[in-house]
């Protein structure tokens, strides 16, 4: 196959397509709206299952640098009630499916995969176009346009690509997440640490729910679950750290103190992040010359799935126009045949809002 690909966005889905095109000897050029792989942190911990992530990372080419950074013991899983009765407390034997890595290590790995020069950083798109004939042109904020005969959108929720094949929207899901990261906890916040374990906790209830994982140096990063409209954010000034940090941790009031902890003994300003997901099922019909992968095509409420799909995404086009180098078209409809009904399962796979004992039910299948 000789016309190179160009993909926009350098996420782990996209990175995994270029990363399998170069195996396969297919030019590619990544186009990357950040200034640089450090210009923001990365995100937390992703646990890469053997059913998609690794079946991406192993196309790839790459499992053996992928094991190299993987995080012992953080498969361990605990479920507390909202007093802090311990209701779960699953160790990690190592057998479990779902290796936890830091996201930032991950995507270092795919970057260290691919020659210099395949990512341009600094490159946000300003304007897609169509041409015609399976062309495309895509322009830049900074004013170079390139013109692809294969272009792919791995660019997220909001993507600028995603116009040429569909007029969905995000739109958001009732819920918002506020993140907080507490460091050095054994020492600085044993209480908390003691609650979290060595892997991931959960503590849910209906519309109030607290995740959180242990991370590498000792930090417990958490996810603070608020289903309440986004006016009802609005309302709350996130540039006032401490007005922020006690108005959320006032919808926690009750709660035991080892676990509202991870609210209030917050180490940094905490961090909205509202929910979106494009409408369930979402699919488009063919459009020559231009395909969708991970949360630009799919965007879901975050259910442990997303990277994984985006992965498993880059891979199988990877493969795809690997298997037919002479018919791009056959390869996209190949691609998508496969991407529109896995994506579309997974969403009904979703986690419900429900409670402590609710939690346990489902993660031992009997609530699925």
């Amino acid at each position: 196959m000789h016309t190179p690909v160009t993909i926009i966005g350098a996420g782990l889905g996209g990175l995994t397509l270029a990363r399998v095109l170069h195996v396969h000897g297919i030019p590619v050029t990544v186009h990357e709206a950040e200034s640089s792989p450090s210009a923001r942190a990365q995100g937390g911990l992703l646990d890469i299952h053997d059913y998609n992530g690794q079946l991406a990372l192993k196309a790839a080419g790459l499992m053996d640098e992928f094991h190299a950074i993987v995080l012992e013991g953080r498969q361990a899983l605990r479920i507390l009630d909202r007093d802090g009765t311990v209701l779960l407390d699953q160790p990690d034997d190592g057998m479990g499916g779902r290796p936890e890595v830091q996201r930032g290590d991950l995507r270092q790995l795919l970057l260290d995969s691919l020659p210099a020069g395949t990512v341009r950083w600094g490159h946000k798109v300003s304007r897609v176009r169509a041409l015609g004939g399976g062309r495309h042109e895509v322009t830049f904020a900074d004013g170079g346009p390139v013109v692809t005969s294969l272009l792919v959108g791995a660019d997220g929720a909001w993507s600028r690509v995603r116009p040429l094949l569909s007029a969905a929207t995000p739109e958001y899901i009732g819920k918002s997440v506020v993140e907080t990261y507490l460091f050095d906890a054994g020492t600085r916040h044993p209480a908390a640490a003691k609650a979290v374990g060595g892997g991931m906790l959960i503590a849910p209830s209906p519309g109030r729910e607290i995740f959180a994982h242990r991370e590498k140096n000792d930090t417990l990063h958490a996810y603070v679950g608020v289903s309440e409209p986004q006016d009802w954010f609005a309302a709350i000034d996130f540039t006032d750290a401490a007005t922020a940090t006690a108005r959320i941790a006032q919808e926690f009031d009750g709660w035991a103190l080892e676990l509202t902890a991870l609210i209030t003994d917050s180490d940094v300003a905490p961090v909205l992040r509202p929910l979106h997901a494009l409408p369930a099922g979402h699919r488009w019909d063919r459009v020559p010359g231009v395909t969708l992968l991970g949360d630009a095509a799919h965007l879901a409420a975050p259910n442990g799935e997303g990277a994984n799909l985006a992965m498993l995404d880059g891979a199988e086009l990877g493969e795809a126009l690997a298997a037919h180098p002479d018919d791009i078209e056959t390869a996209l409809t190949e691609y998508e045949q496969a991407m529109f009904p896995r994506s579309a399962e997974t969403v009904m796979g979703e986690m419900p809002e429900i409670d402590a004992h609710g939690a346990i039910d489902w993660f031992t299948g009997k609530g699925r």
